[in-house]
């Protein structure tokens, strides 16, 4: 009688991947929060091997944010709207797409800025960190890029700094260009510039330092932004990228964000 050995590991169940997730307010996520969860587990954040984001971009940049520190990667699932960020929403076969997802490594942008009162803030941005004008007339600019006087005087409604993977959001409706992940560039755009007239902008080595001072801030006041940390009333702003921060996204087979800068300058 043919006796065969069988390998006792290969009855064993596989392991369950560790995996922690997140969710929008959004009713539509925290129902994919309760079904995945359920299916399997909800690890917590500093055990995680993954770590799932559901909602849409915003609440992506939170997560982002929020787990910087950690080394998991973060795979989003769309419960939101645009979601350029994200991934299509399926709840079933989520083992297998985080097995075989590709990453994407994307370093922030660091702003420091320095507010009429003479206090500094220190914030991080994903997208891209912006100045706006927070009164009735044009916010007048002054740029310097790595201690070199690049322009004098910005007359516009705004100015903001991106990274490659914020080139298509804010940037991108103020008419910026699309940047490639792998670039190694961010962009310098204007919002409605009137003098120079639609002056076009410029893109910079991402090693690039950009400063940009508010000239009569008391007259024509601005704020600045950097992914929704909003400071009021700044007189200078120091904007730089940080590679020493990495964030780790995963998206699934043929559709990273390299994919979707492509689909975004064709469509």
């Amino acid at each position: 009688m043919d006796k065969t050995v069988m390998d006792p590991m290969e009855s064993l169940p596989m392991p369950r991947l560790r995996i922690a997730f997140l969710a929008s307010e959004a009713p539509i996520a925290q129902e994919a929060l309760t079904d995945l969860s359920a299916r399997h587990g909800n690890a917590p954040l500093a055990e995680a091997q993954y770590i799932v984001a559901l909602g849409g971009d915003g609440f992506m940049l939170q997560t982002l944010h929020a787990t910087q520190d950690l080394d998991a990667p973060v795979y989003g699932m769309n419960r939101g709207t645009v979601g350029f960020l994200m991934n299509l929403y399926d709840g079933d076969n989520l083992i297998r797409r985080l097995q075989e997802a590709e990453e994407e490594i994307v370093n922030p942008l660091s702003m420091i800025a320095e507010s009429a009162d003479g206090s500094m803030h220190a914030a991080l941005a994903i997208n891209e960190v912006s100045l706006l004008r927070a009164g009735p007339q044009a916010a007048k600019l002054r740029i310097t890029v790595d201690g070199k006087l690049r322009m004098e005087e910005l007359v516009c409604d705004g100015a903001l700094v991106c990274t490659p993977a914020g080139s298509t959001a804010y940037n991108y409706s103020a008419h910026g260009p699309i940047l490639p992940i792998g670039s190694d560039v961010l962009a310098l755009t204007a919002m409605a510039a009137f003098r120079p007239r639609r002056w076009r902008g410029a893109l910079l080595a991402k090693t690039s330092v950009v400063r940009i001072d508010v000239l009569n801030p008391v007259k024509r006041p601005v704020m600045a932004d950097a992914d929704g940390k909003a400071v009021r009333d700044v007189v200078s702003v120091e904007i730089r990228s940080d590679p020493r921060i990495r964030h780790r996204i995963l998206f699934d087979p043929g559709h990273g964000l390299e994919e979707r800068l492509f689909q975004e300058q064709f469509s």
